[in-house]
């Protein structure tokens, strides 16, 4: 395992996430049902979702290098694209997926701590599937080679993001500029495929970006 690589992904995915609808629809979960029981069947969706990211991008990896390289980069591009198109709505955005998720969890107000958790990790197992984190995860894969380091990179960054809308969700999005959060993101992954791109044209980069 490559710590350099662990953390770098962790870096990466973290602002990506904490604008999207994963830290918005774990914190209207845990308005609505015991934290805990949340917490735990969000990280498990996030672990599936993770796994499934990881396995695609090591498949992607017996392809040849060099071109699958460019076609990373690109996908880094346009995960750089989306982001900063979306910052200046990142709190309108917020606000409506915010009510989409209160009209979901409604009717389960009521449940036990086991259909918390189970439903907690439907929710973000279906919000999550084919999400940006999960397609730039693999792309990470890509990249470095190192499926485990990724891995673990970008699932404890999902955790943290859970953890931090558990623990203290609307404090959080009341104080911390959303749209400057996504452009982070943004220049980011737009540095990511520029790095990606001149190592599909061969040349050595170091570092483990």
């Amino acid at each position: 395992m490559d710590i350099a690589v662990l953390l770098s992904t962790f870096i990466v995915i973290l602002p990506a996430e904490l604008p999207d609808k994963t830290m918005v629809a774990t914190l209207v979960l845990a308005t609505r049902f015991r934290p805990l029981p949340v917490w735990v069947g969000v990280v498990a969706a996030f672990f599936v979702q993770c796994l499934v990211a990881v396995a695609a991008g090591g498949l992607l990896t017996l392809l040849p290098r060099q071109p699958l390289l460019g076609v990373t980069a690109v996908l880094f591009a346009i995960g750089s694209y989306i982001l900063l198109r979306g910052a200046g709505r990142a709190a309108e955005e917020e606000a409506e997926e915010e009510e989409e998720y209160e009209k979901e969890v409604a009717r389960r107000a009521h449940a036990d701590g086991v259909q918390v958790a189970v439903t907690s990790f439907l929710v973000l197992f279906a919000a999550e599937w084919g999400d940006l984190s999960q397609l730039l995860t693999a792309g990470l894969v890509v990249r470095h080679g190192q499926p485990l380091s990724v891995f673990l990179g970008a699932w404890l960054a999902l955790a943290t993001i859970a953890a931090l809308a558990v623990v203290a969700g609307r404090t959080l999005l009341k104080w911390v500029p959303l749209d400057l959060v996504q452009r982070v993101a943004g220049i980011l992954f737009g540095f990511l495929a520029a790095l990606t791109a001149l190592e599909a044209t061969g040349l050595q980069l170091p570092g483990p970006l």
